[in-house]
């Protein structure tokens, strides 16, 4: 879920902290993405047509290969370093929150059979979605086909947010990308959302810069946590009728849940019982991840054509052909990115202020963008 609302939130009350940006101007960043949401998004979209899906010979669905295969492929050959972050144990806090969502799945599960008694495609293709679940063996194969890829994979102990957070607080990446904006509430200095969108629906990547977000709601970090909390996150529950408007002025007025709690007019506000708000915060403000020390160097290695080749072709079917394209197009966009940006040639300054101005501009780098071309294999599967 994230945060509910905060992008409607930041965009009426933080105008400046967000910004369009061209996909193809991140070119020599290294860019920190949630794995599973993408995972998610291509199992829902990829190949799929009401409950059918790709699969190989053996049944098995390869629509998240195939989105993953095609999707970092745009990455690399717009000059990108994506690291994919992958999820580790989930905190005990989140339980209730998995719990709703296997109901939710198991609801759409029902509505679905009763969708394809009556032969309604929209409904069948509406909760054939919900049903979608990404699986351990979903995120392994992916895993394997960004190794073979030379992409580098993060498995965060816990929460994938949280470790993209830590990766760019620590300057490892220059930002995270997901569509969850929980990774502003664990600190991410910059934000990207859309970034894994198809080229086809040509959504411009919105950035969102933290500090700015700060600046603008004039809240400390600990404020916008406890807004973020209040307006509605995967932790615990919210207190109805409390939506994120209502948040910012009370966390304006009170300066933290706990001067709100003291205020609120509790028959008008409900709280919930047992609320495990400080919890919840905790979990923002020192989430499991790995410490700086121990995180492991991001390398982008070539690729191994021979092993994609077994791994995608003999194992799930892909064309032969259109893998060696694909490898031809990995190598020529390493070769590319390895130019980097030519800001990385100058020691980056850390400032939580308006950065300063430098008297030259740096020349842009050369820009391509590859067309779309369909890598995968396959058949459909009902």
């Amino acid at each position: 879920m994230g945060i509910k609302g905060l992008t409607k939130l930041l965009a009426d009350n933080a105008p400046k902290c967000m910004k369009e940006q061209k996909f193809e101007s991140y070119f020599g960043r290294k860019i920190a993405i949630d794995a599973s949401m993408s995972i998610y998004q291509f199992l829902i979209v990829v190949g799929r047509t009401g409950t059918e899906m790709l699969t190989n010979e053996s049944g098995e669905v390869t629509s998240h290969l195939q989105g993953m295969f095609n999707r970092t492929i745009r990455l690399l050959e717009a000059g990108l370093k994506p690291v994919y972050v992958f999820d580790g144990k989930p905190p005990d806090l989140k339980k209730q929150e998995l719990a709703k969502r296997y109901s939710k799945r198991e609801d759409a599960t029902e509505e679905l059979a009763t969708a394809i008694e009556s032969g309604v495609q929209e409904d069948i293709e509406k909760f054939s979605k919900r049903t979608v679940k990404v699986t351990k063996q979903h995120n392994d194969d992916c895993k394997k086909l960004l190794r073979l890829m030379g992409v580098p994979v993060v498995e965060a102990p816990s929460e994938a947010e949280a470790e993209c957070a830590a990766l760019c607080k620590n300057g490892k990446v220059y930002a995270v990308a997901s569509e969850d904006m929980d990774s502003l509430t664990f600190g991410a200095p910059k934000f990207l959302r859309h970034l894994m969108d198809p080229a086809s629906r040509k959504i411009p990547v919105m950035e969102f810069d933290v500090a700015k977000i700060l600046e603008e709601l004039n809240l400390t970090m600990d404020q916008f946590i406890d807004l973020c909390i209040l307006s509605g996150c995967d932790y615990c529950e919210s207190i109805r009728g409390i939506g994120g408007s209502t948040a910012l002025k009370l966390i304006r007025q009170h300066g933290s849940i706990e001067g709100i709690l003291e205020n609120i007019n509790k028959e008008r506000y409900q709280i919930p019982e047992s609320w495990p708000y400080e919890e919840a915060r905790r979990l923002f403000k020192e989430p499991l991840v790995t410490a700086n020390d121990q995180q492991p160097e991001l390398k982008w290695s070539p690729p191994d054509e021979e092993g994609l080749q077994a791994f995608l072709v003999n194992d799930n079917g892909f064309n032969s052909d259109r893998v060696t394209k694909a490898v031809e197009k990995i190598k020529a966009a390493k070769n590319k990115s390895s130019q980097g940006r030519l800001e990385s040639f100058f020691k980056p300054v850390a400032s939580d202020s308006v950065p300063l101005k430098r008297k030259d501009a740096p020349a842009k780098a050369t820009k391509e963008t590859a067309k779309k071309r369909n890598t995968g294999g396959g058949r459909k599967k009902k």
